[in-house]
């Protein structure tokens, strides 16, 4: 359960934010150095590093671990293990977020949806950040290994890496793939799932880690076209911002018949059910109906139709809630 920044989190937008940044930076202001008395109190100061960990972005890395958990015991799991393997996840995740933050500091107080993260604001230091990233990191991969096992904790510290080396440190700023590749970290909570509770893998995980990885892309991309201003203002190459809509709504489009067509592998493998199985139909046939509108209206937007592309971005997190609860559910009705 380690990672995200490629699963989701809300638009946040502040006005005012970006202009205040600038002006910062023309009067040679480092984004996230602390220049001058800053009210830090106790409260803020808790609060501000609990914001470093993105906690909105780990209940879906959870809601993505805690099922497969369920469908690898075929029951209900030792709610010990859970409970440690959601500790574990927790830490790595925030632990990764954490870091990202370090890293992204610069351009993270030129945009908007951004310009209120603690070290943009001062109330965490870039160094204290650092350590507790660091930290984190140690902790989570210690707790896994020594309380769950070793093949989670191996698992939980590559995605950590993966997210903070590979994703944000080498392709989001040089490539409009940033996201599809980056997304693998964010596939990892399936696998960190069934091997806490089987210290194995299995085709069952391997499946839906590819449906996370190819949900990831038509999950973030409308998200991106909403802020897309933001990216190009800091020269992160998001599809949207080198691409026209129509051609990021076929993206979408593309990218979404081949998650819901991989979801509906795990019954015919012989993990699932008809529960599993209605619901993925259903719900994946709704993502479908949502996709194409967004291509719709993409390809109608020069007469002057809205884009809308919220809706698509809402109802992912909606469907990849109802898969995995499907999953958890499923086992008890075979």
């Amino acid at each position: 359960m380690s990672l995200s920044g490629v699963c989701v989190t809300a638009v946040e937008s502040r006005p005012g934010g970006t202009s205040q940044a600038l002006k910062a930076l023309g009067e040679g202001v480092v984004p996230g150095a602390n220049q001058g008395p800053v009210h830090r109190p106790f409260g803020a100061r808790v609060k501000a590093f609990v914001a470093l960990t993105k906690p909105r972005i780990i209940e879906l890395l959870l809601i993505t671990t805690v099922p497969v958990m369920f469908l690898a015991q075929q029951g209900v799991p030792d709610l010990t293990l859970v409970l440690l393997t959601c500790l574990g996840g927790y830490l790595s995740a925030g632990g990764a977020n954490a870091l990202n933050m370090y890293i992204d500091r610069d351009i993270d107080a030129l945009m908007d949806r951004t310009s209120q993260r603690p070290l943009v604001t001062g109330m965490v230091s870039p160094v204290e950040c650092l350590v507790f990233g660091i930290t984190l990191a140690v902790v989570s991969t210690l707790l896994f290994g020594l309380t769950v096992n070793w093949l989670s904790a191996w698992l939980s510290l590559g995605a950590l890496l993966f997210y903070v080396v590979v994703y944000t440190m080498i392709l989001k700023r040089r490539t409009s793939q940033n996201i599809v590749w980056g997304g693998i970290a964010g596939c990892m909570p399936v696998l960190i799932g069934w091997s806490a509770v089987t210290d194995s893998l299995s085709w069952a995980p391997v499946v839906l880690f590819m449906v996370i990885f190819f949900w990831t892309p038509p999950h973030y991309w409308p998200l991106s076209m909403k802020v897309k201003d933001d990216y190009a203002r800091v020269g992160v190459p998001m599809l949207p911002v080198i691409a026209s809509n129509k051609v990021v709504a076929r993206q979408i489009v593309l990218y979404s018949w081949v998650m819901v067509a991989v979801s509906l592998l795990l019954t015919p493998l012989g993990y699932t059910g008809w529960f599993y199985t209605a619901v993925a139909l259903a719900a994946g046939g709704w993502w479908l109906w949502e996709a194409h509108a967004l291509q719709n209206r993409a390809k109608a937007e020069v007469t002057g139709a809205k884009l809308k592309e919220m809706r698509l971005f809402h109802w992912s997190i909606t469907y990849v809630s109802l898969l995995f609860v499907a999953i958890a559910v499923d086992p008890f009705l075979r």
